[in-house]
């Protein structure tokens, strides 16, 4: 007999999660620069729209098609009897969309620890492996009647089957790709890469704590009874608890260390604390739900700088503190904080053990297959894009695409010049588009007074920061930037398609940059911009040189030289 309650609450869950694909894409996108937002958005789409068919065809089969201790069963478009399995009262197919959903949440982790600087064909060839074998083996050991089941390892909505194996492979794939262009410095210090849109970032949180109610509450699979109608309201208290205690303790350890509290981190608690509970949401007592958010709170940022400083492991949106640490820990926690046979409830060791035993075990599957995968991948068509593919940006040599957001103009990227030209290189003039190399002008003789000279320099986006700090180092004081949209002779250039139309983008986007000088040569202002400008190819920017008649200083009234400078330099 099927119930009509089950079959809802379980089709409501599988809907939530569904939706927390949403949250991925908002996070990782808001959390990582303009430039990437499509191939980042692209690839949450894709990660499930390839594990949906890949799952139906091959997952679910490996990991409920049977009773072994390793795997389930091979059983392609789920064709078996599987009454032995099904929650009570719920009929096959809600069972099947509610795990299929688990399965691409599990393979969108991934891709949090990967980006800015991954091939999408190889992408989705991870994604698909993932889904395919990866989490319905690991899966199978624990929710399937596999050895870990049988031993009573106990992770109730998957901090260790979902979040954990994708942390792991996140960490993995990170390690495999190295760091993003620019993120360390020569000296091997991390280099802060701001996201570049922090609103979108936090409705992605906003998104993902909505919708793991869904994740632990409906994982119940049943609301027909008392006793699981008392499990539900448990399971959304300590959900919400623990997520939030975990974000005022990190915003606390934030604060006290780094003298502000860090909006970025503090986000990323959130979702730390909604892992670690979820092994045991319908286990502990909200007392322990707080406690399990205290430890989360207290490790993300901890595990964080570990690595970021220390392992030197490029994350740009935390993916693997998040997922991959407080995942563990939270289902190690569970056996020292299950009001039933917990260490501190009196229950001793053995489930403690086992516990640990459970995540050690699917830590190493998932870290040996996926390390398998990578391998392959990388010694064949290759798992990273290439250095000038990566400053370009994802979206425009990935998929043609000009930009994700039509019509705006968004942050430069700040990668230093340095680490550019070890990158990339530049062109040998000789190699070069053919130009005509003009003399350098003349600079005429000061009259009346000190000479004041305008410099306004187009450069491409991506250079804008390299020539900030060229400009900074020979002693400019002073600049004004901003967004600008144009072209030269070349009249723009097609950039790609967008819904298979071609983009003719004969307006470019670019940074102008102003610089009024007195003091120090024109020749030497120029010649520098030019050295870090310079790749030898068509859109390296231009240089205009004019005679500033006066400068007014509008809060003393000054003018000229002794406008331009302050009070501390006189």
């Amino acid at each position: 007999m099927y119930s009509a309650v089950n079959t809802i609450w379980v089709l409501l869950g599988a809907a939530l999660v569904f939706f927390m694909q949403a949250g991925f894409a908002m996070c990782e996108a808001g959390f990582t620069r303009a430039k990437n937002t499509g191939n980042i958005l692209m690839k949450n789409l894709m990660d499930f729209c390839i594990g949906t068919p890949t799952y139906w065809i091959l997952g679910f089969g490996l990991m409920f098609g049977g009773a072994g201790a390793i795997i389930g069963g091979f059983d392609p478009f789920v064709l078996g009897d599987y009454a032995d399995v099904l929650p009570a009262g719920v009929p096959l197919f809600a069972f099947l969309i509610f795990q299929t959903v688990f399965c691409a949440t599990a393979a969108t982790i991934v891709s949090g620890s990967m980006a800015e600087r991954t091939k999408f064909v190889s992408y989705c060839i991870y994604s698909f492996c993932i889904s395919a074998f990866i989490y319905p083996v690991s899966g199978h050991w624990i929710w399937g009647g596999g050895w870990l089941s049988q031993l009573g390892f106990h992770d109730f909505a998957g901090s260790t089957a979902v979040h954990m194996v994708g942390g792991v492979c996140a960490a993995i794939g990170a390690a495999f790709l190295g760091p993003r262009i620019g993120k360390y410095d020569k000296d091997g210090n991390p280099r802060a890469i701001i996201g570049h849109n922090l609103s979108l970032g936090a409705l992605g949180v906003f998104i993902l704590w909505f919708c793991w109610f869904g994740f632990n509450g409906c994982s119940t699979v049943a609301m027909d009874s008392d006793e699981a109608l008392v499990s539900a309201g448990l399971i959304f208290v300590n959900t919400n608890l623990a997520a939030a205690v975990a974000s005022c303790v990190t915003m606390l350890y934030t604060w006290l260390r780094y003298k502000k509290p860090d909006v970025g981190m503090t986000l990323n608690a959130a979702l730390a604390g909604l892992v670690a509970i979820t092994a045991g949401c319908d286990a502990v007592s909200p007392v322990g739900a707080a406690i399990i958010g205290i430890a989360a709170g207290l490790v993300l940022p901890i595990s964080v700088n570990f690595f970021d400083s220390v392992v030197k492991i490029d994350d740009p949106v935390g993916a693997i503190s998040v997922h991959g640490v407080c995942g563990a820990m939270g289902t190690i926690l569970t056996g020292l904080l299950a009001v039933d046979g917990g260490l501190f409830y009196g229950g001793g060791f053995h489930f403690f053990l086992i516990q640990c035993l459970g995540v050690l075990a699917t830590a190493v599957w998932a870290g040996v297959m996926i390390t398998i995968v990578f391998t392959v991948i990388k010694h064949t068509i290759g798992l990273r894009v290439s250095a000038e593919e990566e400053l370009k940006g994802l979206d425009i040599t990935e998929h043609g695409l000009p930009s994700a957001y039509g019509g705006f103009a968004f942050v430069y990227d700040d990668t230093p010049a340095d680490l550019i030209a070890e990158a990339t290189g530049s062109i040998p003039v000789k190699e070069a588009v053919p130009v005509e190399v003009a003399a350098a002008a003349v600079e005429p003789a000061p009259v009346g007074g000190v000479k004041m000279t305008k410099i306004d320099i187009l450069c491409k986006m991506e250079r804008f920061d390299a020539l900030k700090r060229a400009m900074f180092d020979i002693g400019i004081t002073g600049m004004t930037a901003v967004n600008v949209m144009g072209c030269g002779e070349q009249r723009g250039k097609t950039e790609g398609y967008f819904r298979g139309a071609k983009v003719e983008a004969t307006m470019l986007p670019s940074i102008q940059v102003s610089i009024v000088v007195s003091k120090l040569p024109v020749s030497l202002v120029v010649n520098t911009a030019r050295k870090v400008l310079y790749t030898g190819n068509i859109g390296d920017g231009k240089i205009f040189i004019s005679n500033v008649e006066n400068v007014i200083k509008v809060r003393t009234g000054e003018q000229g030289y002794d406008a331009l400078q302050d009070e501390e330099t006189k």
